[in-house]
């Protein structure tokens, strides 16, 4: 009786650990019950860590609102002259100065800054667009590769200020006159910049498309029937948008730089339609005499492309999984 009684009582085992460490701890449960981050949060805390990114972001946020926005706020017209206040310096009535036709320089630099940014966005966008496509179908599919990476490096063998200028004195009486002067000019330019500026993201963009068509989830979803438009859209393009999001704004700065050197060349906008560019061009002519008209559209083209490019590095930075965090 005794020895049943002695089989029938639980004894714990020795191995095991007390039930009061055996508990998860509170730090424990708070991470399993805390939500997951997603992936856009990780990208901002990273982006928000990189300094030059954030000063580069505000900056660029400013020449748009100014340039946008202060023709709201400084409501002298552009195109205004005043012979009688030609020429004069920085005032509190003209802070920039006017030019020798006494038009304002600060509302100049404004209107310019509007056509300059628009440019660039702009020719951006339809670069990104030609160079996202070509990419994504040449690294997608095998027999496009090859034409259409030769094509590529057609484009990338041609030299491009020759090139840009070829197409300006071709097209420029046509565009002019089925649109209009100033938008006729405005079409050709985004275009003559976005035909000639695709070719680094194309590549970029297929080497990337490359790779990931061979990963798992891919193949796993061509093996249950999943159509070639589909496993584009929703597998290829998400997993490449990084070195979209990198070279679109890489991409603004660089057409903003080619609009600036098409019109100090005189082959861009009309005289009376300013741009960052175009009064460089006009301040040439005074520049020992008068050397803020150089200075000031010289320094808005350079701030604005460093704040793209330091954007365009933070960006590379907290969208890029493989050096996220470091």
């Amino acid at each position: 009786m005794t020895d049943q009684n002695q089989s029938d009582t639980l004894v714990p085992d020795k191995g095991l650990a007390p039930a009061s460490t055996a508990l998860p701890t509170t730090d424990v449960m708070e991470e399993l019950t805390t939500p997951p981050r997603s992936q856009w949060r990780d990208v901002w805390d990273q982006f928000k860590s990189h300094k030059g990114a954030m000063l580069g972001a505000m900056l660029f946020i400013f020449i748009v609102a100014a340039v946008y926005l202060g023709p709201y706020l400084w409501t002298i017209d552009p195109t205004q002259i005043d012979i009688r206040a030609r020429n004069q310096g920085p005032s509190w009535a003209h802070p920039f100065g006017t030019d020798q036709l006494g038009r304002d320089i600060m509302a100049r630099m404004m209107s310019g800054g509007q056509t300059s940014v628009s440019v660039g966005i702009t020719a951006m966008l339809l670069a990104l667009f030609l160079g996202s496509f070509i990419g994504v179908v040449a690294g997608f599919f095998k027999r496009l590769d090859g034409p259409l990476m030769r094509l590529t490096d057609l484009f990338l063998a041609l030299p491009l200020l020759p090139l840009l200028l070829v197409m300006m004195l071709l097209f420029r009486e046509p565009l002019s006159a089925a649109f209009g002067l100033e938008r006729g000019i405005f079409i050709l330019i985004v275009c003559a910049i976005g035909i000639t500026s695709w070719m680094p993201t194309a590549r970029i963009v297929r080497g990337d498309v490359l790779a990931i068509k061979e990963r798992e989830f891919v193949l796993a979803a061509r093996s249950i029937g999943t159509s070639n438009s589909q496993i584009i859209t929703r597998h290829i393009l998400p997993n490449v948008l990084s070195p979209i999001m990198v070279s679109a704004t890489l991409g603004i700065a660089t057409a903003i730089i080619t609009e600036s050197a098409l019109s100090f060349l005189g082959l861009g906008f009309p005289p009376d339609f300013p741009t960052w560019g175009r009064l460089l061009f006009d301040g040439v002519d005074y520049l020992q005499q008068y050397p803020e008209r150089v200075f000031w559209p010289g320094l808005a083209i350079s701030l604005t492309v460093l704040s793209v490019n330091y954007l365009g590095d933070g960006l590379r930075d907290a969208l890029d999984p493989r050096i996220r965090g470091r």
